[in-house]
């Protein structure tokens, strides 16, 4: 179980209520001249915050991809054995902002050199991955990560982030749909704990906006 579990004592509560409702039907299809991005970095609640008030982004939520089990809950997938990974689901308009934009946000909010694995969170769901909607997306996302796997601070250092055709999304629960704003206190907590924009600065050289 994640640590960001333990951070609100209603929580629990919340997931023995969630436990037994299916979450909605995979998300649809991006409303027409808008396109996808979806990018799992660990905790959902953390990569929601790089991308939301972008000029471009019409929306983030936070979610579920990449697992076997349909409408899983996050207690779920927090327990591991899913196969699905925390993500988030960017919808946004490329004549306003590029994909590649998104890819260069992306990386800077991941520790791409750990394998199932973000800051203090473990398991497969919390893996690094990009999710790619198209072949365009497909290749770009292929290119950024041969640019960084070549770059010399991650010399002698593997590359772990996934790069995979988007599968069915299932939006998570309401209560982590923009939980930072909605419990700051708790966030800045979560975050600060498990050291991410400590080990984010450490590689990238700043810690992002968030």
């Amino acid at each position: 179980m994640s640590l960001k579990t333990y951070l609100n004592p209603f929580i629990a509560l919340a997931l023995l209520a969630l436990n037994t409702v299916s979450l909605a039907a995979p998300t649809a299809v991006a409303p027409a001249g808008l396109e996808k991005a979806t990018f799992a970095g660990g905790c959902f609640w953390c990569m929601e915050t790089p991308f939301r008030g972008l000029a471009g982004v019409t929306s983030v939520a936070s979610g579920y991809i990449g697992g076997s089990v349909v409408d899983a809950t996050y207690e779920q997938v927090s327990d591991g054995g899913t196969g699905h990974a925390e993500a988030v689901e960017i919808v946004f308009d490329p004549k306003k902002i590029s994909y590649a934009k998104l890819l260069e946000i992306f990386w800077a909010n991941v520790d791409p050199t750990v394998d199932d694995q973000q800051f203090c969170d473990q398991g497969d769901q919390y893996r690094s991955a990009v999710f790619t909607h198209t072949a365009e997306q497909a290749s770009a996302a292929a290119a950024s990560k041969s640019k960084w796997q070549a770059d010399k601070r991650f010399a002698g250092r593997t590359i772990y982030t996934e790069i995979n055709p988007a599968s069915a999304f299932y939006a998570a629960e309401d209560y982590h749909q923009n939980y930072a704003q909605k419990n700051p206190a708790r966030y800045k907590y979560y975050r600060w704990s498990c050291g991410r924009d400590q080990r984010l600065e450490k590689i990238w050289g700043s810690a992002p906006a968030h």
